[in-house]
């Protein structure tokens, strides 16, 4: 707990057995007062080790996709009482130990939204980012700001904190249920007149650590620059996708999904 916000720190995992318990270790307990991790129905042990590590755990019937499995995070964290959600990979690439620092620029109320970036102070390339995604992160990001009218250093870091009040505002249960649904989850923040801070994050890259394809990341390029190009559309006036419309939906806490738990949420 810190400033009597309540913290919550969210794992979507899939295929996380190697670098769960490192990534778990390194959180800090004297601050964060639940970790709740939701696995999109590994191939692997992740959901053991989770439950080894008295891991609040929940496991997907069948593999939904990581922004589904986003989803179950968010809800089952808000229905805990969460203040404060920060969403961590545990496939370590990102470190726990810059949790205390994004936790408290929300939990002072200077910013309602909070990303790890790892272009602040060149630590993408520095980590072993290839450098072919470096090149499109800049570009897709300068895009984005261009339309957006913003100037965050990179919008596509799996490192974020969002308060209470960002994630019961946004229209979450009408995103994607892929990886798109990072990218529209900050324009929606943006278009909700949210503030959102950034902290420099180092990054590592290593076999084990999550990424996807090189055919997923193009689609998911075009699913960016489609998103930002709505997101202008609707701030002119001109049409709004359903995301940006009135009638988009939000998350429904106490709905019945497609999921069991492994202990108690």
């Amino acid at each position: 707990m810190l400033n009597e916000k309540k913290i919550v720190v969210i794992m979507p995992a899939y295929n996380a057995e190697k670098t769960l318990e490192q990534t778990y270790s390194e959180i800090c307990f004297s601050m964060v007062d639940e970790v709740i991790l939701t696995d999109d129905n590994s191939h692997d042990k992740t959901k053991e080790i989770a439950r080894d590590l008295n891991i609040t755990t929940i496991v997907h019937k069948k593999n939904l996709g990581y922004g589904a499995n986003q989803k179950s995070c968010y809800k089952a964290a808000l229905k805990n009482g969460a203040d404060i959600v920060i969403m961590l990979h545990p496939d370590y690439q990102y470190t726990p130990k810059l949790i205390p620092a994004i936790a408290s620029m929300m939990a002072y109320g200077q910013y309602d939204a909070v990303i790890a970036s790892r272009m602040l102070s060149n630590s993408a390339l520095r980590g072993g980012m290839p450098l072919y995604k470096f090149i499109a992160n800049k570009f897709l990001t300068i895009f984005q700001n261009f339309m957006l009218g913003e100037n965050l250093s990179e919008y596509h870091t799996g490192f974020r904190g969002f308060t209470r009040q960002v994630l019961e505002t946004l229209p979450l249960d009408d995103c994607d249920d892929d990886f798109i649904f990072d990218n529209e989850m900050l324009a929606l923040i943006f278009y909700h007149k949210f503030k959102i801070g950034e902290v420099s994050c180092p990054t590592k890259y290593f076999p084990e650590a999550s990424s996807i394809n090189l055919t997923r990341s193009i689609k998911y390029g075009f699913g960016v620059l489609r998103i930002s190009c709505l997101y202008a559309l609707a701030k002119l006036g001109i049409y709004k996708s359903k995301i940006f419309s009135k009638s988009a939906k939000r998350l429904n806490i106490e709905e019945e999904i497609n999921y069991y738990y492994t202990s108690k949420v």
